[in-house]
């Protein structure tokens, strides 16, 4: 068996360039992570990829199958459906298998669909082959056994032939009928469980009012509701259902598929009302992409298209191929991307004081998260793109990074819609926002800044956030909620409030005790009756979280003041380089005269240019923030910074961590290696000498290999500094 390494290798060929040995190990790590993938998203509603992600292991799995047939595994993800039953239910065997669908993922495919059909059945290009077209539900499937038109089983789809017994919470649903009037002897209605984004943004706020987890989106949401233990639960949770199927029937229900959908809806269910009938691949195509438009204003989460032979008698003739029937297919949405509506552009202040414009949307899901908020990074991008409130957008995301719009629909704008006009001055405080001057290229800068410094609230709040955060200060106990909290009531306004917290409830001026008696005990509130602790004890720990942090490298409490342009690593360059912060501050303020050998100085330090040193000489020269400056060094002390280490084998390399890391966190990573050395970078470029890759690397990895970067695991790296 290969090692893993290599595995990770191989997933970067082309399966036409696959040699044999290559493809079996190929197979081996799909069918695994296919598996960990439907587990994660059937059995724990807690999904680990998107949709384009898990979508493309399928296909190349598929592909790899169809090029070597003979190194089809026995546990192939092309033969399963779904995941195995949660041993918390009890189990319930479908009477007909709940298969899933094959994808179509552009227009080409679905001609092929057709085209298929045709051949198989027979048919020439002048005998009519109708198929419905149906929006394909973001939700949980469900299977419902009618006995004597009484519902007797509700069941989830499980592995495609055994499922989880939910009759209980099934229930619950007001969409789901409990009887039948007029129904076979036998009937199961299939369909979809799914919740609203109005529904899942109220759930949501309920959880966390109640200091319980959110849910990620609303299929998370439904599914999580729906697999519930308790039924009371599932009955609290805003459940809805599509029916759009059936399994076993004691009697032909219809003819059609179309046919079939009414009279389901003439005994009481829901069905999608874009449904269509269509009469060619043109007006099936024409209904995919005008159910893609509407998308955004559905209400709920949609993923493409159901395309399916409407006459049931060519259904059966056409039957089934491994996971998938032959007369259906899924034509899904582009990955990472949807359309909808940009209802307002809000101004937020930074830290830093950056007037960042900030789309609100109407909710959408985009790569398996609810979208409602979308960057537009500055006044030049709006401009660029004509961006007007009301108009109708394309929103992309992917992986991690925040949602942007990337289009404007602009034969939808409405009419009268105004361009937007970006504020001069801070929505915040009032005061003077300006672009500042690039000293580099002495352009002014794209984006706006507030002017008000530590005046301003929002930066106040913000560079307070930033002060206790896990790579300032990181005081235990004290989180941005409570800054926040403590902020609006006056109790802290500056980072050497923070220590003067003991003394100030010692002596009275502040109480931090206000309680009320609950049936769960005490809790401790602020002035809003936003709950700040359990108990007693733990504003102890607070205040104790906070002595503990009076001494503190010099780096830490150089990053923790929030300047301008100089972060984590550059907070390490300038302890590193005048080994304490007296000499730092005192140099920021000789520094002023860039004539000056203090400036020059700055300048030498390697990492170190213009841009830092005039945000680091911006914060000294204003006499506010000096005093508060003065104020925090009485309360707190940093440490001598350690001299660098310069013999360890990676010192002065350059090195990115990727992947999912599991000898050590990837704080443990950065901060061994820096103490070694080295430098951490985000992004891999040619000045990159190693980039240690775990489980799960990508796009990294990929780069790294284009530009002939050293790949290390995580056990190499070990080893590699442990020389």
């Amino acid at each position: 068996m290969a090692k893993r390494d290599d595995a990770d290798k191989f997933a970067l060929i082309p399966v036409a360039k696959l040699t044999p040995e290559e493809a079996e190990t190929e197979l081996a790590r799909l069918a695994a992570e296919i598996g960990l993938a439907d587990d994660a998203y059937y059995a724990k509603d807690r999904p680990d990829l998107t949709d384009a992600e898990y979508d493309a292991l399928r296909r190349r799995n598929l592909l790899i199958e169809k090029r070597f047939p003979k190194l089809k595994r026995d546990d192939s993800p092309s033969d399963k459906i779904g995941a195995a039953p949660s041993a918390k239910f009890e189990k319930a065997k479908h009477a007909v298998a709940m298969l899933s669908l094959d994808n179509a993922f552009n227009d080409d495919d679905v001609v092929d669909f057709a085209k298929r059909v045709r051949k198989f059945l027979g048919l020439d290009e002048k005998e009519e082959v109708a198929f419905t077209a149906e929006p394909k539900i973001d939700g949980l499937s469900l299977n419902l056994r009618y006995e004597k038109g009484v519902l007797a089983l509700a069941a989830t789809r499980g592995d495609g032939a055994t499922g989880e017994d939910v009759t209980s919470n099934v229930l619950t649903i007001k969409d789901i009928p409990k009887m039948l009037k007029a129904a076979p002897e036998v009937l199961e209605v299939r369909g979809e469980v799914y919740m609203s984004h109005a529904d899942f943004e109220a759930l949501n706020a309920r959880l966390e009012a109640a200091e319980e987890d959110p849910f990620a989106n609303p299929r998370n949401a439904a599914a999580g509701s729906l697999r519930q233990l308790d039924a009371a639960i599932t009955a609290s949770r805003p459940l809805r259902f599509f029916a759009y199927a059936w399994g076993a029937a004691s009697e032909d229900i219809a003819e059609t598929q179309w046919d079939a959908l009414q009279r389901f809806k003439k005994l009481g269910f829901q069905i999608n009302p874009l449904t269509k009938r269509c009469k060619s691949v043109e007006e099936m195509i024409a209904q995919y992409k005008k159910i893609e438009e509407q998308r955004s204003s559905l209400g709920y989460d949609i993923d493409g298209v159901v395309y399916k032979v409407d006459r049931l008698d060519y259904q059966s003739r056409l039957g089934f191929v491994s996971r998938a029937p032959r007369w259906a297919i899924a034509h899904k949405f582009p990955a990472e991307k949807a359309t909808t509506v940009l209802e307002n552009i809000e101004i937020q202040v930074g830290r830093t004081g950056k007037l960042t414009p900030v789309a609100r949307l109407k909710p959408v899901t985009v790569g398996g998260v609810v979208v409602s908020n979308a960057t537009l990074h500055n006044q030049e991008e709006i401009e660029r793109k004509d961006v007007r409130v009301g108009d109708t957008v394309v929103v992309q995301r992917a992986g991690d990074v925040i949602p942007q719009i990337v289009e404007v629909v602009k034969d939808k704008r409405k009419k009268g819609a105004r361009k937007f006009k970006f504020p001069d001055r801070c929505p915040a405080c009032d005061s003077h926002a300006v672009n500042e001057q690039n000293p580099n290229t002495g352009k002014a800068d794209v984006d706006k800044r507030c002017t008000g410094g530590l005046i301003c609230p929002a930066q106040a709040v913000e560079r307070l956030k930033h002060f206790v955060s896990r790579q300032a200060f990181d005081i235990e106990g004290l989180g941005e909620k409570q800054i926040a909290s403590f902020f609006e009531q006056g109790i802290i306004k500056e980072p050497a409030d923070i220590f003067k917290l003991r003394a100030r409830q010692n002596d009275g001026k502040i109480d931090l005790y206000t309680y009320k008696k609950t049936k769960d005990g005490d809790i401790y509130l602020d002035k809003d009756g936003h709950q700040v602790a359990t108990n007693k004890k733990s504003i102890q720990n607070l205040f104790d979280g906070i002595e503990a942090k009076r001494e503190i490298s010099s780096a830490r409490f150089i990053n923790a003041l929030g300047i301008r342009h100089v972060g984590e690593t550059n907070a390490r360059l300038f302890a590193g380089h005048y080994g304490d912060v007296a000499a730092f501050y005192e140099a920021a303020v000789k520094a002023r005269d860039e004539a000056s050998a203090a400036y020059q100085d700055m300048l030498s330090i390697d990492g170190v240019g213009a841009l830092v040193a005039r945000g680091v000489i911006d914060f000294f020269d204003e006499d506010h923030n000096r005093a508060a400056v003065d104020r925090l060094l009485a309360e707190v002390t940093p440490r001598q910074a350690e001299a660098a280490n310069t013999s360890s084998p990676v010192a002065g390399k350059t090195v990115v961590f990727t992947g999912a890391l599991e000898l050590m966190t990837r704080d443990e990573a950065k901060a061994s290696a820096q103490a070694l050395g080295a430098k951490v970078s985000g992004s891999v470029s040619g000045k990159t000498d190693y980039l240690v890759a775990g489980p799960g690397a990508g796009s990294k990895l990929k780069k790294a290999e284009e530009l002939g970067v050293k790949v290390l695991t995580e056990e190499a790296w070990k080893k590699l500094v442990s020389v």
